[in-house]
């Protein structure tokens, strides 16, 4: 049930008050919520009031952390977006050997692109591209994504001699490329009903890695 009796004020974590809409806990609180009733209803069809009640808040408290569903949903997007690219180069970052570090990259890669809900997510992006452009745009592209992150990643290692890389934004790019197998557009457009098993997963990702150091890895620095 909607708690009615939800104010937008709470606890900061210095023991004050947070100002009106700027408590991460109760931000995170509705943007589950928003999460929930977009998964369940779509985008178009869910309502303010349909994530009222999933997020458990008062509607006077979800106009102050959100103008409109439109924001709500880009703010939800674009959430969902940076805790996957900073979980992405966590795992790049504890990672000391190049092949071993493009491998977990690219598994972590497959996993999540192929996750029903990020599916999902991403029909609900491109079905509202004419309506909000720029959604589509930060989704995709934002100025901290797989490939920048991938990008430095592969700095490291052309410094340290170990790859040879002359254009190291196309490699990063590339070896998205390699690493999606297909599997990305088969579900997206449906063609492909359930993620890859682990083993086929594997199979693509040892490949990936092999071509890509085929190309870039220095002779003697694998």
């Amino acid at each position: 049930m909607t708690d009615f009796s939800d104010t937008s004020v709470g606890e900061s974590t210095t023991g004050g008050r947070w100002a009106a809409g700027e408590d991460p806990a109760k931000r995170k609180q509705i943007l589950d919520g928003a999460r929930r009733a977009f998964m369940k209803f779509g985008f178009d069809a869910a309502s303010m009031n349909d994530v009222t009640r999933e997020a458990g808040v008062s509607k006077g408290t979800l106009y102050v952390y959100f103008a409109n569903k439109e924001e709500l949903f880009a703010a939800m997007i674009e959430s969902e977006r940076a805790a996957f690219v900073a979980a992405m180069r966590t795992t790049l970052a504890e990672r000391e050997d190049i092949e071993t570090g493009l491998h977990d990259f690219g598994m972590d890669f497959i996993a999540h692109m192929t996750d029903e809900k990020v599916i999902s997510a991403m029909r609900t992006v491109l079905g509202v591209r004419d309506r909000m452009p720029a959604l589509c745009q930060r989704f995709f592209n934002g100025p901290e994504n797989l490939r920048t992150i991938l990008r430095d990643y592969l700095v490291r290692y052309v410094e340290a001699g170990q790859l040879h890389i002359d254009d190291i934004e196309l490699a990063a790019a590339q070896f998205l490329d390699l690493s999606s197998g297909s599997f990305f557009k088969f579900r997206l457009f449906g063609s492909m009903e359930k993620p890859p098993s682990k083993e086929e997963a594997e199979r693509v990702i040892n490949g990936a890695v092999r071509l890509f150091m085929a190309s870039y890895g220095a002779p003697h620095g694998r």
